[in-house]
């Protein structure tokens, strides 16, 4: 863990970075509060600061004020302020800006040392606790077998790209992808294969996607793309392209291979203030997907028709 040093007195810095040297800690060090601050606003900012009370261009209480601003999010840097200031107003001033240790000067080095070593333990908690909250995050909307997006994560993000477009009165596309036989997929080469063809089909699907296009696993076998700004036209055009690269390559798992091929549904929205609502999409998508399956699969099919769909046939799910 980095120590940041901000101490305009050249007698303190070279005491701090010797104390800091025979200790182990690693260390940058700045001369004011103006250099200071401009390192700890980058990303692998110091998450341990001594920091002086009285310095040029920025005050280290001042400095304080903008490090919790900053701060208010994940990352957080513990400081320990340094001062000649030893009142109780002067603690509670510095407290109340956000430091979260102070030290007398001149302090006792063993003191300092204790302080460090408390800061340290507490800057570590932190990242644990964020880590394990982000793991959390992560597993809520996440599906773990594939890594995508989960079904209530998808809907989020579909929900927030088409209030997107319908602010801004541009395209939105969706497509409704389904993997072709994935029950004779199970059936003939085992639940495990099955499994690593479904990761292989989010793989593949993901890598051919903008990085702000969505894809998440929709339910059992089924994935839902999100494209924005994009047309009917072009979705066609990305569906079949996504189509491809799904079936250019047999999906192999020891010493068992299977071309896999997925039908989809493709579907758009233009006109907001009239075509209806996400539903409506998704289910112009879902008659696409099971005029795909009917017409003969591994292909993309767009059905404005709203007449109801093949879904209660068996021989078409399958």
């Amino acid at each position: 863990m980095k120590i940041l040093i901000v101490e305009d007195s050249s007698v303190y810095r070279a005491l701090l970075t010797s104390h800091l040297q025979e200790w182990g800690f690693d260390f940058v060090v700045a001369k004011d509060g103006a250099q200071a601050w401009t390192l700890l606003q980058r990303q692998d900012c110091p998450k341990l600061v001594l920091l002086d009370w009285v310095l040029p261009e920025i005050d280290g209480v001042e400095l304080c004020r903008r490090i919790r601003t900053a701060g208010a999010g994940n990352s957080y840097s513990y400081v320990i302020l340094l001062t000649g200031k030893d009142g109780k107003t002067d603690l509670l001033e510095a407290m109340q800006a956000g430091a979260d240790d102070y030290l007398v000067k001149p302090f006792d080095q063993m003191e300092l040392k204790a302080r460090l070593l408390v800061g340290k333990r507490i800057v570590s908690m932190h990242e644990e606790l964020v880590s394990a909250r982000e793991s959390m995050r992560y597993a809520a909307t996440h599906d773990s077998l594939t890594g995508l997006m989960n079904r209530g994560e998808t809907l989020d993000f579909l929900g927030r790209e088409f209030e997107r477009a319908r602010r801004s009165g541009k395209p939105l596309s969706v497509i409704l992808a389904d993997v072709d036989h994935f029950k004779q997929v199970n059936d003939t080469m085992g639940h495990l294969f099955g499994d690593v063809a479904l990761k292989e089909v989010a793989r593949r699907l993901r890598s051919k996607l903008r990085v702000y296009d969505g894809v998440g696993r929709y339910g059992g076998e089924e994935f839902l793309i999100i494209l924005a700004e994009c047309d009917l036209v072009s979705a066609l055009i990305k569906a079949d392209d996504l189509r491809a690269s799904v079936s250019a390559k047999p999906v192999v798992s020891s010493r068992l291979s299977r071309r896999i091929t997925v039908s989809m549904g493709v579907a758009v929205s233009t006109d907001h203030s009239i075509s209806g609502d996400i539903g409506s999409m998704l289910n112009q998508a879902d008659r696409g997907l099971y005029a795909a399956k009917l017409n003969g699969r591994d292909r993309a099919e767009n059905v404005d028709d709203p007449s109801p769909t093949a879904r209660n046939v068996d021989e078409v799910v399958q």
